[in-house]
């Protein structure tokens, strides 16, 4: 497809059904005119399909935050993995696993993802201890709420969000949050103390699951 954009025209656009799973407002946007088409005999146009996730887009963009895993390990060696749920429509949330060494450290982490490019505009930062499994939405929910202190545990900012945030208080600017869902040390202000989390050890859940059918469970 060749054209050209006059940077001095701009056309209303919209209402579009795009990946946020609502129709955009109609909007102003530069426009381009296209000179001329050109195709193979038999063409096939390859486009993805965009709405309420999951859709296409949903799939390449998980496939694009493993990609940028170890860049943004790079910019914040802090953080061991990262997901972008799809409740999230990516750019709305993101969950964080750190390696916790000091106090504070989860709200040092949010404010490193809010000055890190495109991660700017995330809206929520869910930030938890390594043995969490980001990739499990269920378990990142049930550190939130059993971690969590809301005044003491929640950072909140002004800044720049995506222009397609309807919800946000201006157009491209708004309130983002983040939640340390990390356990707490005395070192962290008021702090009581912390129990230790319930669970298996790895060759009693193995031996568990090996044993099911033993039990009389199918």
């Amino acid at each position: 497809i060749e054209g050209f954009v006059d940077p001095n025209q701009k056309l209303m656009e919209g209402p579009f059904g795009d990946h946020t799973g609502f129709y955009s407002l109609a909007d102003w946007y530069p426009a381009f005119h296209v000179t001329a088409i050109t195709t193979r005999r038999d063409p096939i146009y390859t486009t993805t399909i965009v709405g309420k996730p999951p859709m296409e887009d949903y799939f390449l963009g998980k496939a694009t935050e493993r990609i940028f895993l170890p860049l943004l390990k790079m910019l914040i060696p802090d953080i061991v993995d990262y997901s972008l749920p799809i409740s999230g429509v990516f750019h709305n949330c993101a969950f964080v696993k750190i390696r916790k060494e000091y106090p504070q450290q989860a709200r040092r982490v949010m404010h490193a993802i809010w000055g890190a490019g495109q991660m700017a505009f995330t809206k929520f930062i869910i930030v938890v201890d390594e043995h969490v499994d980001v990739h499990n939405e269920q378990d990142v929910l049930f550190h939130l709420f059993a971690n969590t202190d809301p005044q003491r545990d929640v950072e909140i900012v002004t800044g720049p969000v995506d222009i397609l945030d309807h919800a946000s208080i201006e157009y491209g600017w708004g309130g983002k949050v983040g939640f340390d869902a990390t356990a707490k040390t005395p070192a962290e202000g008021k702090v009581r103390a912390w129990p230790k989390e319930l669970d298996f050890d790895t060759a009693t859940r193995e031996l568990i699951t090996r044993r099911w059918r033993d039990y009389g469970i199918d």
